[in-house]
């Protein structure tokens, strides 16, 4: 199974070897763009950002879970909510930086690193289950920029 907590070391090497002049092979980020996103998303995995649970989410976040927790890496243009989006310049180092630290953290703490909030889109989550979309997430960004 894919893991965050197992596969920590790795995926922090994987950060670790981006570098700010990498194109994405997809999308409109730049790697320092995608750092950021990739930091915010973990930070709601935490508990350290707290977003509200919208319409959609309670209509639709249960479906997309389920699809999104199956075994295939994340298909590209996949939609992200507006909280998540990143347009303005970022420094990399700074950002790169802050993202191994988390990644790390979360490494460390283990199963309990992650929040018991709901997701404000998919709803109740599992620690099995963050640890799994979040590992999710950042593969499939650091696949963007070939890492």
């Amino acid at each position: 199974m894919q893991s965050l907590l197992q596969d920590n070391a790795a995926l922090a090497k994987r950060i670790q070897s981006l570098r700010a002049d990498t194109k994405a092979t997809w999308g409109k980020m730049d790697a320092a763009q995608m750092l950021a996103h990739c930091l915010t998303a973990m930070r709601v995995s935490t508990g350290d950002l707290k977003l509200k649970r919208g319409l959609v989410g309670l209509l639709f976040g249960r479906l997309a879970k389920k699809s999104l927790t199956k075994p295939e890496p994340f298909k590209r243009g996949l939609p992200t909510a507006p909280e998540f989006v990143v347009r303005d310049p970022r420094d990399f180092a700074i950002e790169q930086r802050k993202l191994l630290e988390l990644v790390q953290d979360i490494g460390r703490r283990g199963p309990a690193a992650f929040t018991r909030e709901k997701h404000p889109f998919f709803g109740p989550m599992t620690n099995e289950e963050w640890d799994l979309l979040q590992w999710k997430h950042l593969d499939h960004h650091l696949r963007q920029f070939g890492g």
